[in-house]
């Protein structure tokens, strides 16, 4: 029986050319599984036809954009996760989604073995093959452009003389990734870091310095779950897709930065998430409201490691999988509203409210009506310094 390899499709020129060029050298089947994470572009039945015309003996779709929204992006909004405080883990997050597709379509069609697209250094060959050792250790995992030295000048050329149904004269100078939690950016005149990014990269977002009326919404969470907008119920994906538009309209979710690569090195990246951050944003301003104090430090560890560990591509590791706990327990109570309006780059809370809030008006105040007993305070004082006052007399003394 031939060997089937299993390939993460795109539709593009390099994964189009990958199902030949993978037959060719390995001699077995191409299965293509294409899975649709918002990123928008071709319908899903083109894309299909295309790997089969491109010699896939098999090819699937997957429509996986409630998926993607409910498992992927809700946890990272609860863990409130932004990789080196700024990045919302748009690819990161999109990869297991795919991961657990690959791995079910390899099951279904005796595949031994799975592919991707990927370099030999960028984080998203870590993404996928340590995804898949965790969901599969018996499969085996290749890359043709790592592995095969499948560059772009060899694929153009393979697709022309095997005469791909693919266009192959048009290029971005820029690397693309995108999914509905956002839309990455990388290469071209941005590798050098002095260079401004240019209007002409961005699509989820407006310029930010345009003037235009502000937009006000209200965001409701029950246990750390976006359930409304303005008071109207959304699914976490319609309710992505809403601020997706109402907060790029205002520019808000531009991130451009240096990060900290998986492999080694450093790499610039311009990223766009406004649903993305304008949820995170809201989230995190009602944990703020109804999350204890001893709680809500230890969390803000948490979620640095538990970003590192997306980032890293272990989502389906084991501490992953506990810190995962954590977090759902610590969201308990993360139900009520946020106001916040979105304007000139920023989404910018206005109000909070909340059946679950740890906030006391009578203790806060310092109008009349104050229940707070500041006598008790002097004491308290006394007490906690106290460690500090004993060690900073026996110093003076040397």
């Amino acid at each position: 029986m031939t060997e089937r390899v299993v390939l993460a499709y795109s539709g593009g020129l390099d994964t189009s050319v990958a199902i030949g060029w993978i037959a060719e050298e390995t001699g077995a089947e191409v299965v293509a599984v294409a899975v649709d994470v918002g990123q928008g572009g071709e319908d899903l039945d083109v894309i299909r036809k295309r790997a089969l015309a491109c010699g896939a003996v098999e090819a699937e779709v997957a429509d996986a954009k409630d998926e993607f929204a409910e498992e992927y992006c809700l946890p990272a909004i609860k863990a409130n996760a932004l990789y080196m405080d700024r990045y919302p883990l748009v690819s990161a997050l999109s990869r297991p989604t795919i991961v657990k597709h690959l791995v079910a379509a390899a099951r279904k069609h005796g595949a031994d073995t799975v592919a991707h697209g990927c370099t030999g250094k960028g984080n998203d060959q870590v993404r996928f093959e340590a995804g898949i050792s965790s969901l599969a250790p018996d499969l085996t995992c290749i890359a043709p452009v790592r592995d095969y030295a499948m560059t772009r000048d060899k694929a153009i050329a393979f697709c022309e003389a095997k005469g791909l149904p693919i266009a192959t004269t048009k290029k971005s100078p820029y690397s693309i990734d995108a999914n509905v939690f956002g839309r990455a950016v990388e290469t071209g005149f941005l590798e050098d870091i002095w260079n401004a990014p240019i209007e002409d990269i961005y699509e989820y977002t407006q310029n930010p310095a345009v003037a235009r009326e502000p937009d006000e919404v209200v965001v409701t969470f029950e246990r750390g779950v976006p359930v409304a907008l303005d008071g109207r119920a959304v699914t976490v994906l319609q309710a992505v897709q809403e601020l997706n538009e109402r907060a790029g309209a205002q520019g808000i979710g531009r991130i451009d930065m240096v990060e900290d690569r998986l492999v080694g090195i450093k790499s610039r990246e311009v990223y766009e998430s406004p649903g993305g951050i304008a949820l995170i944003t809201a989230h995190q301003e009602l944990e703020n409201v109804t999350v204890e104090r001893e709680l809500a430090r230890y969390k803000r560890q948490v979620e640095q490691r538990w970003t590192e560990l997306v980032y890293d591509g272990l989502w389906f590791s084991p501490l992953k999988r506990a810190l995962d706990g954590f977090i759902e327990q610590a969201n308990e109570h993360v139900s009520g509203d946020i106001r916040m309006t979105l304007h000139g780059g920023r989404a910018v809370v206005t109000g909070r409210r909340s059946e679950k809030s740890l906030y006391d008006f009578n203790l806060a105040t310092y109008d009349t009506g104050d229940t707070f007993d500041q006598s008790l305070s002097k004491g308290f004082i006394e007490i906690f310094g106290m460690s500090s006052k004993i060690a900073a007399k026996r110093d003076l003394a040397q």
